[in-house]
């Protein structure tokens, strides 16, 4: 019987600047059980609570509230030591993009949030002008 994997070193899983985890993953894929995801996309459901907000493809969420609230949920989820995950579609602009968000609320500044999540996630994360242009409003 092999062992799992912690979660800090499971694929897609970025540490914050607080130190806190949060797991970025293609939603269709199959995954560990988190205990939290916020969803980017359509698709399945996962067996683990989970928050779906309205982001376009390739754009930017549809309602700006609504999006930092589910953010602010999964960052206060993710400091208090829950199993957090994103997922999109591909996995990498939207969740690029909410990984990249969450970096800010946490104290990243705005200007280093693009740099920072494709280092730390995925080379392309964030695809679109339109995503680098809100993260440097987020906040």
């Amino acid at each position: 019987m092999s062992e799992q994997p912690s979660w800090a070193d499971q694929p897609g899983v970025v540490t914050l600047p607080s130190g806190a985890t949060v797991r970025g993953r293609r939603i269709a894929d199959p995954a560990s059980p988190a205990d939290f995801a916020l969803l980017l996309a359509p698709g399945p459901d996962p067996a683990w609570p989970h928050r779906r907000i309205r982001w376009p493809d390739f754009w930017i969420p549809v309602d700006r509230a609504d999006a930092l609230d589910a953010l602010g949920e999964a960052l206060r989820r993710a400091r208090a030591g829950e199993r957090v995950e994103v997922a999109c579609r591909g996995g990498q602009g939207r969740t690029g993009t909410a990984l990249a968000a969450l970096a800010v609320l946490d104290g990243l500044p705005a200007e280093r949030a693009v740099s920072w999540v494709r280092a730390n996630y995925r080379p392309r994360a964030v695809e679109t002008p339109w995503q680098r242009w809100w993260l440097r409003r987020l906040v």
